[in-house]
């Protein structure tokens, strides 16, 4: 996949930090979201005390990261963020849980990569804010209970399926993100491309959301790429002419699929009929990690309707046999009588 259209952050992105809203008030879409976390930090706020701990789930680039930064901003905190891969011992954490202040906010990225031993530290913090350290080694080792100040851990997940039960059943909210409609990109397209300072029309707003996978991080590098088309040209704005020449750039068609999209689904018509086939199979064939299917492209492909998942493998839908020109008189090999 282009680095475009890659969901997962990457090498040059700090410029999104820029255009992150600050408040509840500023954040398009996830609107059921929204609603259950105005009433609890209100809730928190009227009684002086810490807001519970957040779970937040759903595939790359949907606004986890910026939410916590709401939520960390709304209730007045302090937030110190981290990710699951970084935290290698229980002492990297304990260290990190002992040096938080009263109300802070502590952000784990990646949470479902915390090891086990690791995620053990988080049950009795997140619990009773306290925190059990081991003391020397061997025979002779032996464990006290430290308290902490009362804090809020927000854990943001892309697999929240590989999250133990203790830890899940430890958060008093768990929400999952949802792909954003056009009609949002395009709240989002044009706040940016304000922040950016150059001005957007209309459709060329929504022609950017429309390709944007569902996705505000490849809406906003789609902005940024597209400011960088309309600087060459010496178009003081972003038309519909200027995104156009932009996506044909990058080779993103009109349902905001690039060349390894359509690989993909290729792959799959012409080397297994279609399907069902395996993820480890299918990886095999394309010479990609199955993890990078399952987590980078999969799930837009999934949610735009051009594959499906099968007990016996994925399919690809008649949706992507006619967008990419095959035939689609093929019957039950897509699952069909």
């Amino acid at each position: 996949m282009s680095e475009i259209l890659s969901p997962r952050a990457m090498e040059g992105d700090d410029f999104m930090v820029s255009l992150r809203p600050r408040w509840l008030k500023e954040y398009v879409g996830q609107s059921k979201v929204k609603k259950r976390l105005e009433i609890a930090i209100e809730a928190a706020r009227m009684r002086n005390e810490v807001i519970d701990h957040v779970l937040l789930a759903g595939p790359p680039g949907l606004g986890k990261t910026t939410l916590a930064h709401v939520i960390a901003n709304e209730m007045g905190a302090t937030i110190h963020t981290t990710s699951g891969p970084v935290i290698e011992r229980q002492g990297d954490l304990a260290a990190i849980i002992t040096s938080l202040e009263y109300g802070d906010i502590l952000f784990i990225d990646e949470i479902h990569r915390l090891s086990r031993s690791v995620e053990e530290i988080l049950y009795s913090a997140m619990e009773d804010f306290r925190i059990d350290i081991m003391i020397g080694k061997g025979p002779g080792a032996r464990s006290i209970r430290v308290d902490v100040q009362p804090f809020t851990l927000i854990g943001a997940t892309t697999r929240s399926g590989l999250i133990s039960s203790p830890l899940r059943n430890r958060f008093g909210m768990i929400f999952e993100l949802e792909f954003y409609t056009v009609e949002e990109l395009m709240q989002i397209v044009m706040r940016s491309a304000r922040v950016l300072g150059i001005e957007i029309t209309e459709e060329g707003a929504n022609f950017i959301a429309s390709r944007a996978r569902g996705t505000p991080r490849i809406a906003n590098r789609l902005v940024k790429r597209t400011r960088d088309v309309a600087t060459v040209r010496k178009i003081d704005r972003i038309t519909v002419e200027v995104a156009r020449e932009t996506m044909e750039l990058f080779e993103i068609d009109d349902h905001g699929l690039d060349a390894m999209d359509r690989k993909i689904l290729r792959t799959m018509i012409e080397l297994y009929g279609g399907g069902p086939v395996g993820l480890k199979a299918l990886a095999a064939s394309l010479g990609v990690e199955p993890d990078t299917i399952s987590e980078v492209y999969e799930p837009y492909l999934l949610q735009s309707g051009f594959i499906t998942r099968t007990h016996r493998g994925r399919v690809v839908t008649r949706k992507a046999l006619e967008h990419l020109g095959y035939k689609t008189n093929f019957g039950p090999l897509w699952g069909e009588e």
